[in-house]
């Protein structure tokens, strides 16, 4: 393959790019990949966030991107009623959840609980001799360090949070022992890296004055498994589609606590629900997801964060247990207009609570996901909003999209190549 010397000559060396405004750097940018006109005002066109809270977000910023903001409906969770927000790109997410609350709502409906909102900050110590007697020393300070980590964050430590409880074990590297410390802190309503990460690089100093070894990483960790929620909810087999559907469900359930490629998918389905609202919420859904998988493979062996059985009744029964680091003050949360928005439609007043709904609506996404797989499959409805997609991509606008897909899906031609088709002679008869 041969490249051309006008690319081969480019460079993106780029000193001083982040102290330029956004139309410099996007003018940058626009010369750089040749952009049009209309793909530049694309870029620019930030949506529902100011462009002020954009650059100060993240560094470099040349444009804005919007995803669809939605609401699940019928959910209930612990005997009261939500609407979901959620943001995702994947057709057929929303109204799979939605679907999935109305065979879920009898009684309480899903009942979630949250234990406390703990979170570990680590400590690593390299080059320790003696590493096994000088965790005992660690350990016979704990109170010092416990009472200096909480000197860092005293309105954490006021609202009733702070640094509970100090940990330390060894290690073996492939450079020698080391010791890890743990630092669990109660961080309340918050995700919590901040404080954590705060607290862990203060007290580093005094660990390496107690045994003589140097601090590497001082940092939250995300393997969170003192912040577990579990949910879980029953429903009639007639609510789901009769008793056969029933014994489908409980055996793909079985499949999944078997076989780890399909445990993999399984708790993807999970994800779709639980990653939609924490994006929706401006929650930190890289560190969600890595907690999760984290969590699906503690044992040694990747399993469902899900199961599901039918209890003495011949009742479906799920259940579903995950750690979920998110909060409801600072970063993001506090910052995107539109986050604030969607916690307003939750009405959450506790990152217990959004916890709670973030864990049912994963249960209620994953029964919806394998109750499509063992019936009608899961390509049915996905394909029927891809279809529209396709539509819109093709050039569809208005009750076109519409037209299109349904002809689409009526003779199972979903592809874009027809899409245009039919829109180019959808649009000719109307003219």
């Amino acid at each position: 393959m041969r490249v051309s010397k006008e690319l081969t000559s480019r460079s993106s060396r780029l000193p001083g790019f982040y102290k330029l405004s956004i139309n410099e750097r996007l003018k940058i940018v626009s010369e750089w990949a040749g952009l049009s006109d209309e793909e530049v005002k694309l870029l620019k066109n930030f949506g529902n966030l100011d462009t002020s809270i954009a650059d100060a977000m993240i560094e470099n910023v040349v444009g804005g991107m919007t995803y669809p903001f939605a609401v699940a409906t019928n959910f209930r969770i612990n005997g009261r009623d939500y609407l979901v927000p959620m943001v995702i790109e994947e057709s057929s997410v929303v109204a799979a959840a939605s679907n999935a609350a109305k065979m879920l709502r009898e009684g309480e409906g899903i009942i979630a609980k949250a234990g406390p909102q703990y979170m570990i900050g680590q400590v690593h110590l390299v080059k320790v001799s003696s590493p096994r007697f000088k965790v005992m020393e660690i350990l016979k300070k704990k109170d010092e360090l416990l009472d200096y980590a909480n000197q860092q964050d005293p309105v954490l430590v006021k609202l009733g949070g702070g640094a509970r409880d100090l940990e330390a074990r060894v290690i073996d590297t492939r450079i020698g022992p080391a010791i890890v410390v743990h630092l669990i802190v109660d961080v309340l309503d918050a995700m919590g890296a901040n404080a954590v990460n705060t607290m862990a690089e203060a007290i580093a100093p005094l660990l390496e004055k107690i045994t003589g070894g140097e601090a590497r990483l001082r940092i939250i960790s995300n393997n969170a498994v003192y912040r577990i929620v579990r949910a879980w909810a029953c429903t009639s087999p007639k609510a789901v589609g009769g008793r056969d559907v029933v014994e489908k469900i409980v055996e793909a359930s079985v499949l999944a606590e078997s076989d780890p490629y399909r445990a993999v998918t399984h708790n993807k389905g999970i994800m779709n629900g639980v990653i939609a609202v924490a994006l929706a919420t401006a929650q930190d859904h890289r560190a969600i997801e890595a907690g999760a998988h984290a969590y699906a493979a503690r044992d040694g062996t990747y399993k469902p964060l899900s199961t599901w059985d039918v209890d003495s009744n011949g009742y479906l029964v799920g259940t579903l247990e995950m750690p979920l680091q998110i909060g409801i003050v600072g970063g993001a949360v506090k910052v995107h207009p539109i986050a604030r928005i969607a916690l307003k439609i939750l009405g959450v007043k506790k990152a217990s609570e959004l916890a709670e709904i973030m864990a049912a609506v994963g249960l209620a996404q994953n029964l919806a996901a394998i109750r499509a797989l063992v019936t009608e499959g899961i390509q049915r409805g996905h394909m029927k909003l891809h279809a529209k997609n396709l539509a819109i991509m093709a050039g569809a606008t208005g009750e076109l999209v519409d037209l299109v897909a349904e002809q689409m899906v009526r003779e199972g031609r979903i592809r874009f190549d027809y899409a245009k088709e039919l829109v180019q002679k959808y649009k000719s008869s109307m003219k």
